[in-house]
């Protein structure tokens, strides 16, 4: 196979969650351990640090990684979604996976891949270490896919784990509560092994802690430190630097220092290509792609939103089954232009499912490049346009 058939053929013959939600979902670690054991692999060879909570994984994984790439160090990373390329979840330094090893690495295993029935998770993450050891990584920072105590990623025993905060997301799968949704991501807590929680929450913090000492692991609160290098002007992501910081601090090696994270916070950009969250896209008008999906995202992005000077505000909204877009759509500023789309997988709402959740009529069109072509067309140069609900808006609209 060459690598676009390759391609076509992980995504569309193996369990895909994003495109097939909780049937894909497969809990449990026997398969990927069996996997990766397969592989003859020793994952205990890399500096793995493990990253789960609900919101902020992947600007954690970015800050992180530039880092660590400014202490002179070879790190791979292992992030979901992908917005335009699959090579874009598995990476070392700001390099995606070869085209040629996925090829390979998909024809030397397709016999295993299919016997064990894996995933389109726990094939990428398998995928992940292998080529993590064949580039002789330093460090490899892992984001969680979903939960924590049973997904892929919790086969390793990292120097240390991340939990960047708790809030409602995955309901269905991980519980409708804080605290069984904190419990499930408490799951990727090791055994004497330190563990970095974002943000201080009373709803949950005593999961954590009880979990931790269980674990004789020492835990500690990014929360309750305050950062000098909290230089972004949006909220959640100082929140995350923050974070990021205090994992800096904790990983003991004294090539990542001050000047390291300095520089490594100002040039994220630069080195991790980080694509998602506010990602200002166009200046006049400013147009801006923002990956918040769940109830904390749209808080968030209300809260930015408040800082901003425009005219008129247009949003291009598409959401994934099971989410509750009355209450998504009632943080969103008075007097928005709303415009309603659908994305091209199957666990996209449709019409009448938004209809549905919402409780009136909507603007919908299913074709988002409409949709975001009418609305160019239209707005000037100090109006604002939002696209967001959905990961899958940006490939849609711009490729």
């Amino acid at each position: 196979m060459n690598y676009k058939q390759t391609e076509k053929w992980i995504l569309n013959r193996l369990p895909f969650y994003q495109s097939q939600g909780s049937k894909a979902y497969k809990p449990g670690l026997d398969n990927i351990r069996s996997f990766v054991d397969h592989l003859n692999i020793n994952i205990q060879d890399i500096k793995l640090i493990h990253i789960g909570g609900t919101n902020g994984k992947g600007s954690t994984c970015a800050y992180l990684s530039s880092i660590i790439q400014e202490s002179g160090y070879n790190v791979g990373t292992f992030t979901s979604p992908h917005f335009f390329d699959y090579r874009e979840r598995i990476k070392v330094n700001n390099n995606k996976i070869e085209k040629d090893f996925i090829s390979k690495f998909i024809i030397t295993n397709r016999d295993i891949i299919e016997k064990l029935e894996l995933t389109f998770f726990e094939l990428s993450f398998g995928m992940s270490l292998s080529y993590y050891i064949e580039k002789n990584v330093d460090y490899a920072i892992i984001e969680v896919g979903l939960g924590g105590r049973l997904d892929a990623t919790n086969i390793i025993n990292p120097i240390l784990s991340v939990i960047t905060n708790i809030s409602y997301d995955h309901t269905e799968i991980l519980g409708n509560t804080l605290k069984k949704i904190a419990f499930e991501k408490a799951g990727i807590i090791k055994q004497n092994t330190k563990v970095i929680i974002g943000e201080r929450d009373k709803y949950t913090e005593n999961v954590f802690i009880d979990i931790a000492h269980k674990n004789l692991s020492e835990i500690i609160f990014a929360s309750d430190y305050k950062s000098k290098y909290e230089n972004s002007d949006i909220e959640y992501f100082n929140k995350n630097i923050n974070t990021v910081v205090q994992i800096c601090r904790n990983l003991n090696d004294e090539k990542i220092n001050d000047n390291s994270i300095e520089k490594g916070i100002l040039n994220v950009d630069i080195n991790t290509d980080f694509y998602g969250r506010w990602t200002v896209l166009n200046d006049s008008p400013k147009i801006i792609f923002d990956s918040a999906h769940n109830e904390s995202g749209f808080i968030h992005l209300s809260k930015q939103l408040s800082l901003l000077e425009y005219d008129k505000l247009f949003f291009i909204l598409s959401f994934v089954k099971g989410k509750n877009v009355k209450k998504l759509v009632s943080y969103l500023p008075d007097k928005s232009l709303i415009y309603f789309t659908s994305s091209n997988i199957s666990r996209s709402m449709n019409h009448f499912e938004i209809e549905e959740s919402i409780g009136e009529n909507i603007n919908f069109n299913k074709n988002p490049k409409k949709i975001y072509s009418n609305i160019l067309s239209s707005a000037s140069s100090n109006d604002l346009i939002i696209i967001t609900g959905s990961n899958y808006l940006a490939k849609e609209i711009f490729s």
